[in-house]
This record gives structure tokens, C-alpha cells and sequence, in this order.
């Protein structure tokens, strides 16, 4: 019963992921056009990188351990776009929940 809901929260994760880089692009201290730039490209290329090196259908996905290494980049680099954001409270449960997300997800083979 835990197993489905840790896979369905790794997925809600991955979106919050991409909402964090979003909402870091647009709270950004600059113009309107670079923060529309940077609240869709930030996401654009984490969703791009995901695709590419870490889905499980990805023909150029990562093996272990450098997979492992490339999903605590890149929920690390969530993390501290919420955090630049003003949002340093949601950054650390975004951060935690990943860690044990990503534990779990090890433990139980998923």
C-alpha cells in the first residue's frame, strides 16, 4: 500500500519541482521580460534535463550511482530556488520529504 504512494508522491514532487523553478524565475528582482524568460526557461530546461537523463524511458537515462547523484542536484537546486525565492520554510519541507522520497524510493527497490 505505501510502495504506490511513495511512486505517486515522487511524481508530485517532480511537478513541485518544476513549480519551484517557476516561481523563482518569476519572483526574480529584474524586468518583465527576463523574469518571463527565467519563470518558463528554468522549468523548460529542468523538465528537458529530467526527460533526458533521468525518466525511466529515457534511452540516455543515467545509471547508479550517477542518477542518484544527478536527482539530489537537482531537487537540491529546487530547493534553493524556493529558498531564493523568499520561500526558505517551503524550501526545507521540499528538501526533506525529496531526501526521504528518494530513501524510500532505494529501500524498496522502486
Amino acid at each position: 500500500m505505501l510502495k504506490p504512494l511513495n511512486l505517486a508522491l515522487r511524481f508530485l514532487l517532480e511537478i513541485c519541482l518544476l513549480i519551484a523553478f517557476g516561481y523563482w524565475g518569476f519572483s526574480t528582482q529584474s524586468e518583465t521580460l527576463p523574469k518571463i524568460l527565467l519563470g518558463i526557461g528554468a522549468p523548460l530546461i529542468a523538465a528537458i534535463v529530467w526527460g533526458v537523463l533521468l525518466a525511466p524511458a529515457s534511452n540516455r537515462r543515467l545509471s547508479d550511482p550517477l542518477r542518484l547523484l544527478a536527482e539530489i542536484v537537482i531537487f537540491a537546486i529546487g530547493a534553493l530556488a524556493l529558498a531564493a525565492a523568499g520561500q526558505p520554510t517551503l524550501a526545507l519541507i521540499f528538501a526533506v520529504v525529496a531526501l526521504v522520497n528518494m530513501i524510500l524510493l532505494r529501500v524498496w527497490n522502486q
